[in-house]
């Protein structure tokens, strides 16, 4: 069946246009009963980005970690918590606008009625595949040179 078939319009020819993906008030139901982990996520082909809405419930928490090659920018949507870092803690409330810097130990604590945010940040490369000789590099040196 042709595209033009499919009842669907045929994708136009020429640049990406900008357009809403998702109204984040309508992730939430009313009373905050919204399910843990990735509400959404941004899956279009192509992308530069990645982003995703996050929820974590009441008193739950995003372990102790580091993220060594990207930089992060966390937006709280809905609730509150608390940024844990090497220097000390920050409260996260509605509207509160996070850098995550590459390299930097943090972890997430929910607060009593958990906390909803985005982050976005770089795509990462997919994998690839690669000459044998490739995968030697990344081996650790059995004379420990």
């Amino acid at each position: 069946m042709a595209a033009e078939d499919s009842g669907f319009p045929a994708p136009a020819a020429g640049p990406p246009l900008p357009r809403v993906l998702c109204d984040t008030t309508e992730l939430l139901p009313p009373g905050g009963d919204a399910r843990s982990g990735a509400l959404w996520k941004l899956a279009e082909p192509g992308r530069q980005l990645d982003a995703n809405v996050v929820r974590v419930p009441a008193a739950g928490r995003v372990d102790t970690h580091t993220e060594p090659d990207l930089d992060v920018l966390l937006l709280v949507l809905d609730g509150e918590a608390v940024l844990l870092r090497a220097d000390g803690e920050s409260p996260l409330r509605p509207g509160v606008l996070t850098w995550l810097p590459h390299g930097a130990t943090r972890a997430v604590v929910a607060g009593p009625s958990g906390v909803t945010y985005l982050t976005v940040h770089r795509r990462r490369p997919g994998m690839r595949i690669q000459p044998p000789a490739a995968a030697d590099r990344l081996r650790p040196d059995p004379d420990g040179a």
